[in-house]
Protein backbone atom coordinates (compact mmCIF):
# COMPACT_ATOMS: atom_id res chain seq x y z
CA UNK A 1 0.00 0.00 0.00
CA UNK A 2 1.45 3.38 -1.01
CA UNK A 3 1.96 6.07 1.60
CA UNK A 4 -0.62 8.18 -0.21
CA UNK A 5 -3.25 5.69 0.95
CA UNK A 6 -2.18 6.22 4.55
CA UNK A 7 -3.22 9.84 4.76
CA UNK A 8 -4.51 9.44 8.28
CA UNK A 9 -1.55 7.53 9.63
CA UNK A 10 0.52 10.32 11.17
CA UNK A 11 4.17 9.97 10.24
CA UNK A 12 3.43 8.26 6.94
CA UNK A 13 1.33 11.23 5.86
CA UNK A 14 4.15 13.58 6.85
CA UNK A 15 6.44 11.80 4.40
CA UNK A 16 4.09 12.72 1.54
CA UNK A 17 2.77 16.12 2.67
CA UNK A 18 5.43 17.41 5.06
CA UNK A 19 4.34 21.05 4.92
CA UNK A 20 6.67 23.89 5.90
CA UNK A 21 9.46 21.50 6.89
CA UNK A 22 10.06 20.72 3.20
CA UNK A 23 12.03 21.15 1.00
CA UNK A 24 15.38 21.09 2.79
CA UNK A 25 17.79 23.98 2.31
CA UNK A 26 20.12 23.47 -0.68
CA UNK A 27 17.92 20.75 -2.14
CA UNK A 28 19.77 17.99 -4.02
CA UNK A 29 17.65 16.79 -6.95
CA UNK A 30 18.70 13.65 -8.80
CA UNK A 31 18.54 14.58 -12.48
CA UNK A 32 16.83 11.63 -14.19
CA UNK A 33 17.95 9.60 -11.15
CA UNK A 34 21.63 8.93 -10.50
CA UNK A 35 22.16 9.19 -14.25
CA UNK A 36 25.94 9.48 -14.01
CA UNK A 37 26.14 5.95 -12.64
CA UNK A 38 23.04 4.16 -13.97
CA UNK A 39 21.08 4.51 -17.23
CA UNK A 40 18.75 7.47 -16.80
CA UNK A 41 15.07 7.24 -15.94
CA UNK A 42 15.16 3.68 -14.63
CA UNK A 43 13.98 2.52 -11.22
CA UNK A 44 17.56 1.49 -10.56
CA UNK A 45 18.78 5.04 -11.28
CA UNK A 46 16.18 6.48 -8.91
CA UNK A 47 16.94 3.89 -6.24
CA UNK A 48 20.68 4.59 -6.49
CA UNK A 49 19.99 8.32 -6.23
CA UNK A 50 18.08 7.80 -3.00
CA UNK A 51 20.85 5.58 -1.61
CA UNK A 52 23.37 8.29 -2.48
CA UNK A 53 21.53 11.02 -0.58
CA UNK A 54 19.22 12.77 -3.04
CA UNK A 55 16.43 14.80 -1.47
CA UNK A 56 14.32 14.60 -4.63
CA UNK A 57 14.20 12.45 -7.78
CA UNK A 58 13.22 13.76 -11.19
CA UNK A 59 11.08 11.77 -13.62
CA UNK A 60 10.63 13.44 -17.00
CA UNK A 61 7.16 12.47 -18.16
CA UNK A 62 5.85 11.46 -21.57
CA UNK A 63 2.77 9.39 -22.37
CA UNK A 64 1.92 6.09 -24.04
CA UNK A 65 -0.66 5.39 -26.73
CA UNK A 66 -3.02 4.17 -24.02
CA UNK A 67 -2.56 7.26 -21.88
CA UNK A 68 -0.08 6.10 -19.22
CA UNK A 69 2.60 8.50 -17.95
CA UNK A 70 6.09 7.00 -18.20
CA UNK A 71 9.57 8.29 -17.41
CA UNK A 72 11.69 9.13 -20.47
CA UNK A 73 13.66 12.28 -21.22
CA UNK A 74 12.07 12.38 -24.67
CA UNK A 75 9.11 10.71 -26.32
CA UNK A 76 11.58 9.60 -29.04
CA UNK A 77 13.22 6.55 -27.48
CA UNK A 78 15.83 5.17 -29.91
CA UNK A 79 18.67 6.73 -27.90
CA UNK A 80 17.57 5.36 -24.53
CA UNK A 81 16.16 1.90 -25.34
CA UNK A 82 16.78 -1.15 -27.54
CA UNK A 83 13.75 -0.40 -29.72
CA UNK A 84 15.87 -0.17 -32.90
CA UNK A 85 16.92 -3.80 -32.38
CA UNK A 86 13.35 -5.07 -32.19
CA UNK A 87 12.24 -6.17 -35.69
CA UNK A 88 8.59 -6.35 -34.71
CA UNK A 89 8.66 -2.57 -34.16
CA UNK A 90 10.68 -1.63 -37.25
CA UNK A 91 7.63 -0.32 -39.11
CA UNK A 92 6.92 2.20 -36.34
CA UNK A 93 10.05 4.21 -37.11
CA UNK A 94 8.78 7.52 -38.42
CA UNK A 95 9.38 11.26 -38.61
CA UNK A 96 7.42 13.63 -36.38
CA UNK A 97 7.62 17.35 -35.76
CA UNK A 98 8.26 17.89 -32.06
CA UNK A 99 8.23 21.52 -30.92
CA UNK A 100 8.72 22.62 -34.51
CA UNK A 101 11.71 20.37 -35.21
CA UNK A 102 11.62 17.18 -37.36
CA UNK A 103 12.64 14.14 -35.31
CA UNK A 104 13.17 10.62 -36.67
CA UNK A 105 12.73 7.53 -34.54
CA UNK A 106 10.26 5.65 -32.36
CA UNK A 107 7.85 7.51 -30.10
CA UNK A 108 6.18 6.51 -26.84
CA UNK A 109 2.77 7.68 -28.03
CA UNK A 110 2.85 4.99 -30.73
CA UNK A 111 3.26 2.17 -28.17
CA UNK A 112 0.94 0.78 -25.53
CA UNK A 113 2.36 0.41 -22.05
CA UNK A 114 2.49 -3.37 -22.48
CA UNK A 115 4.60 -2.92 -25.61
CA UNK A 116 6.94 -0.41 -23.96
CA UNK A 117 7.43 -2.80 -21.07
CA UNK A 118 9.02 -5.29 -23.46
CA UNK A 119 11.81 -2.79 -24.22
CA UNK A 120 14.93 -2.27 -22.13
CA UNK A 121 16.81 0.89 -21.23
CA UNK A 122 20.22 1.85 -22.57
CA UNK A 123 22.79 4.48 -21.66
CA UNK A 124 22.11 7.69 -23.59
CA UNK A 125 25.66 9.15 -23.61
CA UNK A 126 28.04 6.15 -23.55
CA UNK A 127 31.12 8.19 -24.46
CA UNK A 128 30.72 10.17 -21.25
CA UNK A 129 29.52 7.23 -19.15
CA UNK A 130 31.08 4.03 -20.49
CA UNK A 131 30.60 2.19 -17.18
CA UNK A 132 26.84 2.57 -17.55
CA UNK A 133 26.91 0.51 -20.73
CA UNK A 134 27.30 -2.58 -18.54
CA UNK A 135 23.69 -2.00 -17.43
CA UNK A 136 22.28 -1.83 -20.96
CA UNK A 137 19.21 -3.99 -21.66
CA UNK A 138 18.67 -4.83 -17.99
CA UNK A 139 16.04 -2.31 -16.88
CA UNK A 140 12.48 -1.47 -17.93
CA UNK A 141 10.92 1.88 -18.74
CA UNK A 142 9.18 2.81 -15.49
CA UNK A 143 5.71 4.28 -15.18
CA UNK A 144 5.12 7.33 -13.02
CA UNK A 145 3.21 5.07 -10.64
CA UNK A 146 6.24 2.82 -10.25
CA UNK A 147 8.40 5.84 -9.47
CA UNK A 148 5.87 7.03 -6.89
CA UNK A 149 5.75 3.58 -5.31
CA UNK A 150 9.55 3.44 -5.10
CA UNK A 151 9.81 6.90 -3.56
CA UNK A 152 7.11 6.18 -1.00
CA UNK A 153 8.58 2.81 -0.07
CA UNK A 154 12.06 4.31 0.36
CA UNK A 155 10.67 7.27 2.31
CA UNK A 156 8.94 4.94 4.73
CA UNK A 157 11.96 2.65 5.08
CA UNK A 158 14.29 5.57 5.78
CA UNK A 159 11.92 7.75 7.77
CA UNK A 160 12.89 10.58 5.45
CA UNK A 161 10.92 12.72 3.02
CA UNK A 162 12.01 11.97 -0.54
CA UNK A 163 10.40 14.32 -3.00
CA UNK A 164 9.29 14.06 -6.61
CA UNK A 165 10.16 16.57 -9.34
CA UNK A 166 8.20 15.54 -12.46
CA UNK A 167 8.65 17.47 -15.68
CA UNK A 168 5.88 17.71 -18.25
CA UNK A 169 7.70 17.15 -21.55
CA UNK A 170 6.46 18.80 -24.76
CA UNK A 171 3.07 19.70 -23.27
CA UNK A 172 1.81 21.63 -26.31
CA UNK A 173 2.69 18.71 -28.58
CA UNK A 174 0.95 16.13 -26.42
CA UNK A 175 -2.14 18.31 -26.08
CA UNK A 176 -2.27 18.73 -29.85
CA UNK A 177 -2.35 14.95 -30.40
CA UNK A 178 -5.08 14.40 -27.81
CA UNK A 179 -2.87 13.11 -24.98
CA UNK A 180 -2.58 16.07 -22.59
CA UNK A 181 -0.31 15.55 -19.60
CA UNK A 182 -1.57 18.01 -17.02
CA UNK A 183 -4.76 16.44 -15.60
CA UNK A 184 -3.26 12.95 -15.80
CA UNK A 185 -0.34 14.11 -13.65
CA UNK A 186 -2.35 16.04 -11.08
CA UNK A 187 -4.92 13.24 -10.72
CA UNK A 188 -2.23 10.59 -10.31
CA UNK A 189 -0.35 12.62 -7.72
CA UNK A 190 -3.56 13.27 -5.79
CA UNK A 191 -4.46 9.58 -5.84
CA UNK A 192 -1.05 8.86 -4.30
CA UNK A 193 -1.69 11.40 -1.52
CA UNK A 194 0.18 14.42 -2.89
CA UNK A 195 -2.15 17.37 -2.54
CA UNK A 196 -1.50 21.08 -2.32
CA UNK A 197 1.48 23.16 -1.34
CA UNK A 198 2.35 20.86 1.57
CA UNK A 199 3.14 18.01 -0.83
CA UNK A 200 6.74 16.88 -1.37
CA UNK A 201 6.46 17.61 -5.09
CA UNK A 202 7.65 20.17 -7.61
CA UNK A 203 6.06 20.15 -11.10
CA UNK A 204 8.26 21.72 -13.75
CA UNK A 205 7.96 22.80 -17.36
CA UNK A 206 9.85 24.74 -20.00
CA UNK A 207 6.52 26.05 -21.28
CA UNK A 208 4.36 28.72 -19.66
CA UNK A 209 0.78 28.04 -20.72
CA UNK A 210 0.69 24.58 -19.19
CA UNK A 211 2.07 25.86 -15.89
CA UNK A 212 -0.74 28.41 -15.82
CA UNK A 213 -3.19 25.61 -16.57
CA UNK A 214 -1.67 23.52 -13.78
CA UNK A 215 -1.98 26.45 -11.37
CA UNK A 216 -5.72 26.30 -11.95
CA UNK A 217 -5.71 22.58 -11.05
CA UNK A 218 -3.39 22.36 -8.05
CA UNK A 219 -1.55 24.26 -5.33
CA UNK A 220 1.47 21.95 -5.66
CA UNK A 221 4.69 23.93 -6.14
CA UNK A 222 5.25 24.81 -9.80
CA UNK A 223 8.61 25.49 -11.42
CA UNK A 224 9.32 27.58 -14.48
CA UNK A 225 12.30 26.10 -16.28
CA UNK A 226 14.45 28.53 -18.25
CA UNK A 227 16.49 27.19 -21.12
CA UNK A 228 19.67 28.91 -22.31
CA UNK A 229 18.55 32.26 -23.77
CA UNK A 230 21.58 32.10 -26.08
CA UNK A 231 20.47 28.88 -27.81
CA UNK A 232 20.69 29.29 -31.59
CA UNK A 233 17.72 28.38 -33.76
CA UNK A 234 17.33 24.82 -35.01
CA UNK A 235 18.52 23.94 -38.51
CA UNK A 236 15.04 24.61 -39.88
CA UNK A 237 14.92 28.02 -38.21
CA UNK A 238 12.66 27.11 -35.28
CA UNK A 239 13.63 29.18 -32.24
CA UNK A 240 15.13 27.22 -29.35
CA UNK A 241 15.53 30.18 -26.99
CA UNK A 242 11.84 30.54 -26.10
CA UNK A 243 9.07 28.49 -24.51
CA UNK A 244 7.48 26.57 -27.35
CA UNK A 245 4.02 27.86 -26.48
CA UNK A 246 5.44 31.37 -27.03
CA UNK A 247 6.68 30.22 -30.45
CA UNK A 248 3.25 28.81 -31.29
CA UNK A 249 1.57 32.04 -30.22
CA UNK A 250 4.07 34.11 -32.25
CA UNK A 251 4.33 36.60 -29.42
CA UNK A 252 8.04 37.18 -30.00
CA UNK A 253 9.15 36.84 -26.38
CA UNK A 254 12.00 34.55 -25.36
CA UNK A 255 13.57 33.19 -22.20
CA UNK A 256 15.66 36.37 -22.12
CA UNK A 257 12.44 38.26 -21.39
CA UNK A 258 11.55 35.91 -18.53
CA UNK A 259 14.89 36.32 -16.72
CA UNK A 260 14.60 40.10 -16.40
CA UNK A 261 13.39 41.61 -13.13
CA UNK A 262 9.98 42.32 -14.67
CA UNK A 263 9.83 38.91 -16.32
CA UNK A 264 10.48 37.21 -13.00
CA UNK A 265 7.64 39.14 -11.40
CA UNK A 266 5.38 37.75 -14.12
CA UNK A 267 6.66 34.21 -13.47
CA UNK A 268 5.83 34.65 -9.80
CA UNK A 269 2.14 35.09 -10.65
CA UNK A 270 1.84 31.40 -11.55
CA UNK A 271 5.00 29.61 -10.30
CA UNK A 272 6.79 29.18 -7.00
CA UNK A 273 10.28 28.42 -8.26
CA UNK A 274 12.35 29.50 -11.25
CA UNK A 275 15.00 27.08 -12.49
CA UNK A 276 17.32 28.46 -15.17
CA UNK A 277 20.15 26.96 -17.14
CA UNK A 278 23.19 27.45 -14.91
CA UNK A 279 24.92 30.06 -17.10
CA UNK A 280 22.05 32.45 -16.41
CA UNK A 281 23.21 32.52 -12.77
CA UNK A 282 26.99 32.28 -13.26
CA UNK A 283 28.10 32.80 -16.86
CA UNK A 284 31.38 31.43 -18.17
CA UNK A 285 34.16 33.88 -18.99
CA UNK A 286 36.39 33.93 -22.07
CA UNK A 287 38.59 31.18 -20.59
CA UNK A 288 35.49 28.96 -20.06
CA UNK A 289 35.74 29.32 -16.30
CA UNK A 290 33.02 30.52 -13.94
CA UNK A 291 32.66 34.29 -14.04
CA UNK A 292 30.89 36.61 -11.63
CA UNK A 293 27.29 35.83 -10.66
CA UNK A 294 24.58 37.91 -12.32
CA UNK A 295 21.74 39.70 -10.55
CA UNK A 296 19.39 36.83 -11.36
CA UNK A 297 19.14 35.30 -7.87
CA UNK A 298 18.56 38.68 -6.23
CA UNK A 299 15.88 39.59 -8.77
CA UNK A 300 14.16 36.22 -8.35
CA UNK A 301 14.17 36.65 -4.57
CA UNK A 302 12.69 40.13 -4.94
CA UNK A 303 9.89 38.61 -7.01
CA UNK A 304 9.20 36.03 -4.29
CA UNK A 305 10.62 33.04 -6.19
CA UNK A 306 12.91 30.29 -4.95
CA UNK A 307 15.81 29.46 -7.29
CA UNK A 308 17.01 26.06 -8.53
CA UNK A 309 19.46 25.43 -11.37
CA UNK A 310 20.49 22.70 -13.81
CA UNK A 311 22.46 20.61 -14.56
CA UNK A 312 25.64 20.07 -12.51
CA UNK A 313 27.48 17.09 -13.99
CA UNK A 314 30.76 15.50 -12.90
CA UNK A 315 32.46 14.75 -16.23
CA UNK A 316 35.07 17.03 -17.80
CA UNK A 317 33.10 18.23 -20.85
CA UNK A 318 30.39 19.67 -18.61
CA UNK A 319 32.72 21.46 -16.15
CA UNK A 320 34.47 24.84 -16.26
CA UNK A 321 37.94 24.49 -17.78
CA UNK A 322 39.82 25.03 -14.53
CA UNK A 323 37.82 22.32 -12.72
CA UNK A 324 38.58 19.55 -15.20
CA UNK A 325 40.96 16.70 -14.39
CA UNK A 326 43.63 15.01 -16.49
CA UNK A 327 43.42 13.68 -19.10
CA UNK A 328 41.63 16.87 -20.13
CA UNK A 329 40.50 15.50 -23.48
CA UNK A 330 38.72 12.50 -21.92
CA UNK A 331 34.92 12.72 -22.27
CA UNK A 332 34.43 10.46 -19.25
CA UNK A 333 37.09 11.76 -16.83
CA UNK A 334 35.58 13.27 -13.72
CA UNK A 335 36.69 16.68 -12.51
CA UNK A 336 35.97 18.86 -9.49
CA UNK A 337 32.19 19.06 -9.55
CA UNK A 338 32.01 19.78 -5.81
CA UNK A 339 33.71 23.14 -6.30
CA UNK A 340 31.34 24.06 -9.12
CA UNK A 341 28.30 23.16 -7.01
CA UNK A 342 29.57 25.21 -4.08
CA UNK A 343 30.08 28.24 -6.33
CA UNK A 344 26.38 28.08 -7.15
CA UNK A 345 25.52 27.66 -3.49
CA UNK A 346 27.58 30.77 -2.80
CA UNK A 347 25.51 32.56 -5.45
CA UNK A 348 22.45 31.90 -3.30
CA UNK A 349 20.52 29.11 -5.03
CA UNK A 350 18.00 27.04 -3.06
CA UNK A 351 18.61 23.79 -4.92
CA UNK A 352 20.18 22.16 -7.95
CA UNK A 353 19.93 19.24 -10.32
CA UNK A 354 22.87 16.86 -10.42
CA UNK A 355 23.55 13.70 -12.40
CA UNK A 356 25.51 12.30 -9.43
CA UNK A 357 23.64 12.80 -6.15
CA UNK A 358 26.55 11.37 -4.15
CA UNK A 359 28.69 14.29 -5.34
CA UNK A 360 25.83 16.71 -4.75
CA UNK A 361 25.33 15.38 -1.23
CA UNK A 362 29.05 15.73 -0.46
CA UNK A 363 29.05 19.29 -1.79
CA UNK A 364 26.10 20.30 0.38
CA UNK A 365 27.10 18.44 3.52
CA UNK A 366 30.55 20.03 3.59
CA UNK A 367 29.41 23.45 2.48
CA UNK A 368 30.45 26.62 4.28
CA UNK A 369 29.27 29.84 2.65
CA UNK A 370 32.10 32.16 1.67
Amino acid sequence: MGLGLLAGCGGDRDLVNPGASWPPARTVTAHRGASAVRPEHTLEAYRKAIEDGADVVEPDLVVTKDGVLVARHENEISGTTNVADRPEFAARRTVKTIDGIPVTGWFTEDFTLDELKTLRARERIPANRPANVAYNDQFEIPTLQEVIDLVQTESRARGKVIGLYPETKHPSYFKAIGLPLEKRLVDQLAAAGYRGREAAVFIQSFEVANLKELRGMTAIRLVQLIDNPANPPAANGTPRNAPYDFVLARNGRTYADLVTASGLKEVATYADVVSPYKDVIIPRNAANNLGAPTAFVANARAAGLAVHTWTLRPENPFLPANLRAAPLDSPSQRGNSVTEIRAFLDAGIDGFFTDDPAVGRAAVDGYVKK
